[in-house]
């Protein structure tokens, strides 16, 4: 089973009444199990003895947060017309190709669908994530070079 699948067990449950869920293969054992917002994951081959992994939160609502012209961590009040840009995956966050390159894109900047807006490196690999909206930039949620959880906010978009 890829990380992504199991990502993707735990926004379903997460999004379910279940409070546990065991599937167990011949290759694999998983557990998860809903201890408040955030579930906890076992996983691990059917040979070997489980090792607990902390899963990422899951937002009931939209996030967003506040950030004059760098990125900061303050909460403000959700506003409707504002849309998410959110990690698809784990990794580490970055706003432009290489160190020497410019970012991506800036608070304030146009995006199109199909448009990169950052990279996530994730097992080694540098995955572009793209824009699945127009729209205009309103803020950058997280710094540069920092760990991002599956289904992280990371830019809030003003559609247009």
């Amino acid at each position: 089973m890829e990380t992504r699948e199991i990502q993707k067990l735990i926004d379903f449950i997460a999004q379910s009444g279940l409070d546990e869920v065991n599937i167990e293969t011949a290759d694999l054992k998983i557990k998860v199990k809903r201890y408040g917002a955030a579930p906890v994951v076992s996983y691990s081959p059917a040979a070997a003895t489980p090792a607990p992994v902390t899963a990422p939160p899951v937002p009931t609502a939209p996030v967003t947060q506040s950030a004059p012209a760098e990125p900061v961590a303050a909460s403000e009040p959700a506003s409707s017309n504002l849309v998410t840009i959110k990690s698809p995956m784990i990794g580490t966050f970055y706003r432009a190709s290489s160190p020497d390159t410019p970012s991506f894109v800036n608070i304030g900047d146009e995006i199109k669908p199909g448009k990169v807006v950052c990279v996530i490196e994730a097992m080694k690999l540098f995955n572009e994530i793209e824009s699945e909206i127009s729209g205009k930039i309103v803020k950058v949620l997280v710094e540069n070079a920092t760990p991002v959880e599956f289904d992280q906010p990371l830019f809030i978009v003003e559609p247009a």
